[in-house]
């Protein structure tokens, strides 16, 4: 029985040391550095949420993800950046404290990747908010390439299926590596736009070079 019990501590153990944090030392300690005390406190906050989900199911996840950075303020990449249109990685994100629809999208997608979440049900969907009236984008998840997908809306702290947001309509979604125009179930008809790509490919150079 003893061997038993110190078998299972040390495969716990062996597993609390084999998970990598989101945010590893030496970036949390930029962080600080730029966005002080007060951002240090919201990544470990952060981390603290995403280890509560880690053995959760992925809609549990969703609803994790969705919850945590929807309590981020709202703000254009104007009033942040000074830029018409910025795609932040989700360091500046949290950092700041405040971003735009984009920001929120971005930084769920890549906390649900931590998760375990497969990337390809996670697409970055652009839609036209009825209530807004404005385009706007939201992450939404499709359990298969043909299910009607959920969506992660920094409007709305529900998880809900696409058929129940009427207030927003579909107009294509992306992942990096493929774009479709979208549609309420199923990623629809594959399309082009140079535009979104550039955007991606900008993001993900922030993203390797860990900019805060």
């Amino acid at each position: 029985m003893n061997i038993l019990r110190f078998f299972l501590f040390f495969m716990i153990l062996t597993h609390a040391c084999a998970t990598e944090p989101y945010v590893e030392k030496p970036l949390l300690d930029r962080i600080e550095k730029k966005y002080k005390i007060f951002a240090k406190k919201r990544f470990f906050y952060q981390q603290k949420s995403l280890d509560s989900a880690r053995d959760k199911t992925d809609l549990e996840k969703l609803d994790k993800v969705n919850t945590f950075y929807n309590g981020v303020r709202y703000m254009s990449d104007l009033k942040v950046y000074n830029k018409k249109d910025y795609w932040a990685t989700p360091w500046e994100f949290l950092g700041k404290d405040k971003g735009d629809c984009e920001d929120y999208a971005i930084s769920k997608y890549f906390a649900l990747i931590y998760l375990g979440v497969d990337s390809k049900k996670l697409f970055f969907t652009y839609v036209r908010s009825t209530q807004f009236k404005a385009a706007h984008m939201v992450l939404t998840y499709f359990e298969t390439p043909r299910s009607e997908p959920l969506i992660l809306d920094n409007n709305n702290h529900k998880v809900l299926k696409a058929s129940i947001r009427k207030d927003l309509t579909p107009i294509y979604n992306f992942n990096g590596t493929s774009l479709y125009k979208a549609a309420e179930k199923g990623n629809g008809k594959k399309v082009n736009s140079q535009k979104a790509h550039k955007k991606w490919d900008m993001l993900m150079k922030n993203m390797k070079r860990k900019k805060i």
